[in-house]
């Protein structure tokens, strides 16, 4: 039987979750701040001179009268840019040797950009990548956000990873250009070759998240374990090793996708936000 239970490596209550995430969604920023188009949107963006089929309705009649030419405002329209969110929701995740294990974070930090991002009028969806079926259609709901962030909170400890298949599912129903972010330990083989595959269309950033265990076994020689997902006993080496962060990002970033690594035993909002902010001034400049 599944079991089913509240974070046992998150040490916050719903309440102070919330409060949490809040204060994540504010301090950083996420989303399109050039991606505009000139026409009769909301904001407005600057005056042209007036060409044959504008409107009268757009003349800009302090400039029109200062220049003795006609001028019409052009005003911004945001582009909704779906976002979606892939949270890796396998055993692994949740296997921690600090206070707050991988799986707590990516749930905090995924509810955090969804604010953030649903700010700037970014439609956010989510995709579960373990057994449970858990997709949300991309929304500018905001209280969305929280309840699916709230619903995650309670893990079945015993999913196997599904990120490379969800990936897969995930790609034919995109009708428009999205932006995925995968948050997971990167533990399923399939899942970076699924990545590169997504951002042959779309883009796709992926957060890394490692726990302090997973860089190694101290000592030689063979030992018995237990495979948190699957719960088949096995043999291995203590020199054993996943594959490195640094393979992992050389492999993504050649085929576009953006990467951050991040461990549980070290700060992570800050590096987060300086990653979001480099981006964020990448994209200014294309």
């Amino acid at each position: 039987m599944r079991r089913i239970a509240e974070l046992p490596h998150d040490p916050v209550d719903s309440r102070q979750f919330e409060v949490a995430v809040r204060r994540l969604a504010d301090s950083i920023a996420f989303g399109p701040d050039d991606s505009i188009y000139h026409g009769s949107g909301l904001e407005y963006a600057q005056s042209r001179v007036y060409q044959p089929g504008d409107s009268v309705k757009l003349i800009d009649w302090k400039i029109t009268a200062r220049t003795d030419k006609t001028y019409v405002k052009e005003y911004q329209e945001p582009r909704q840019i779906p976002l979606y969110l892939l949270l890796d929701t396998s055993a692994s995740m949740c296997v921690s040797s600090t206070a707050m294990s991988k799986y707590a974070w990516a749930v905090r930090i995924a509810a955090g950009l969804g604010l953030a991002a649903q700010s700037r009028l970014m439609p956010v969806g989510l995709v579960a990548c373990g057994e449970r079926e858990i997709r949300i259609s991309p929304t500018l709901a905001r209280n969305e956000v929280m309840r699916w962030a709230h619903r995650l909170r309670r893990h079945g400890f015993l999913e196997s990873t599904q990120l490379g298949c969800r990936l897969r599912e995930l790609m034919p129903t995109l009708r428009r250009r999205s932006t995925l972010i995968v948050l997971s330990d990167l533990h399923d083989p399939d899942a970076v070759a699924a990545m590169r595959l997504v951002a042959q269309e779309h883009e796709c950033i992926a957060l890394h998240l490692q726990d302090p265990a997973e860089m190694g076994i101290r000592g030689a020689g063979l030992f018995r374990g237990r495979e948190a997902e699957s719960m088949r006993s096995f043999f291995a080496s203590g020199r054993r090793r996943w594959l490195g962060g640094s393979q992992i990002k050389s492999r993504l970033t050649r085929h576009a996708v953006d990467y951050l690594l991040l461990r549980t035993d070290r700060p992570i909002l800050a590096p987060l936000r300086e990653f979001l902010k480099a981006r964020g001034r990448q994209s200014g400049a294309r």
